[in-house]
């Protein structure tokens, strides 16, 4: 389970350090892929499989399943730790997240989610007033 927000640069190289309390879980590879609202998710390999597993089975008869499933699997690669706790992210990602030297990673229960700092501040502005509204709205969703 991943939770919590951490503040790590990325690199020239596109390098960035996973926090070392998510580093165990994540294991020696993951899954890097273009995540909603301008991030990128980072998954493990295990829970990888099943965002694959429910990605492979929406029908191909159905436009926007097909729009979905190119653009999830296309922008999807798999990276893996060195030594120091660093991933290499593509330069793709990094431009699609408009990544820049200062990064949130985030703990969003089963992945993570790397922000720029600043769509991670815009996000929270724009989100911090609603976020009572929005409880109140999916109550019913936890019973």
């Amino acid at each position: 389970m991943f939770m919590g927000e951490y503040e790590h640069n990325i690199d020239r190289k596109g390098r960035l350090i996973m926090p070392a309390k998510f580093r165990e879980e994540l294991g020696e590879r993951v899954v890097v892929n273009r995540g909603l609202d301008g991030c990128l998710n980072v998954y493990t390999m295990s829970e990888w499989e099943k965002v694959y597993a429910r990605l492979s089975s929406l029908p191909s008869t159905k436009k926007d399943a097909r729009m979905y499933q190119r653009m999830m699997l296309s922008k999807a690669s798999e990276c893996e730790m060195d030594g120091q706790g660093r991933i290499l992210i593509p330069s793709s990602l990094i431009s699609l997240a408009a990544l820049e030297k200062e990064c949130l990673i985030i703990g969003v229960a089963d992945h993570i989610e790397i922000w720029s700092k600043a769509r991670w501040q815009q996000l929270e502005e724009e989100q911090d007033g609603l976020f009572e509204e929005v409880a109140e709205n999916i109550s019913d969703l936890f019973g």
